[in-house]
């Protein structure tokens, strides 16, 4: 008989990230469930169907299912054994101050928009040490309701108020950044919601700040590898890194060498 596990990864304030794995199959009967919480979970394996109020939908690696608050919804197997997914769980609460309205459709499919994304749920996975979870929480609601409805308000400019916070928080950063830097107290010292000032960040910077502040802490570790005599280790956590594995890795995914490469030729 099939069995799902759930590994909770991280929880934050209105929101939780589980690691959850199926192993039911077509010889399992499928049961009525109810969403506690608005819910997103990024297929990352596997295959199953999903039915709920809002009609029926095959899920598949890269889709995403949406699942309202108090619904009732049923998973099969019909063809295939198995799936596993990164589901999110949020509260009332926490939608409410995002001002997403109620889904309309229960899947969104593998959309090229949202690859960035899904690529992130999978490193969750893998690797959640590397992974901005209170980002990725408030980005996926931001993909979704841009994927439902292009021209929402997720298409609008930024106006100057909105322009000059995020000019205050890139300041700000640049200031700060060998410190551990939440999404939410970025967004509380612009005062705004987490949700509303990563999409606004990412609409006036291209990136998101979890981004933005790794490139910053990259870009001032390359200045102390080429000019500074201290241990690789010993610029990483000045840099605001934490771990000498995962700067090495982010650095030369970045700078395309590895730091003890670069301080001895630091040339493009």
């Amino acid at each position: 008989m099939g069995k799902i596990a759930a590994k909770i990864l991280a929880s934050g304030d209105g929101w939780q990230a589980s690691d959850v794995v199926c192993t039911a199959g077509p010889q399992d009967r499928p049961y009525e469930e109810q969403h506690w919480g608005w819910s997103i979970a990024v297929v990352i394996g596997g295959s199953f169907k999903y039915h709920s109020n809002r009609g029926e939908a095959a899920m598949s690696p890269g889709a995403l299912l949406l699942g309202n608050c108090g619904e009732y919804f049923e998973c099969s197997h019909e063809h295939a054994t198995g799936d596993r997914c990164l589901s999110f769980r949020y509260t009332p609460e926490f939608f409410e101050q995002c001002a997403v309205p109620a889904f309309r459709v229960p899947r969104i499919p593998a959309l090229s928009q949202l690859a960035p994304w899904v690529a992130l749920a999978q490193l969750a996975v893998r690797a959640p040490e590397r992974v901005d979870f209170d980002e990725l929480a408030c980005g996926l609601i931001g993909a979704v309701g841009e994927a439902g409805d292009s021209g929402r308000k997720g298409d609008r400019t930024p106006g100057p108020a909105d322009q000059r916070r995020i000019s205050s928080t890139l300041r700000f950063i640049e200031s700060h950044f060998n410190e551990p830097l939440q999404l939410r107290q970025l967004a509380g010292a612009a005062g705004m919601s987490a949700f509303h000032f990563l999409r606004t960040f990412r609409q006036v910077t291209g990136v998101t700040p979890h981004q933005y502040l790794l490139r910053t802490r990259l870009r001032q570790a390359a200045l102390s590898l080429a000019t500074q005599p201290d241990q690789v280790l010993e610029i990483a956590l000045a840099s605001g890194f934490d771990d000498l594995s995962n700067f090495n890795h982010a650095f030369r995914a970045e700078f395309g060498a590895s730091p003890r490469s670069y301080r001895r030729e630091p040339a493009c």
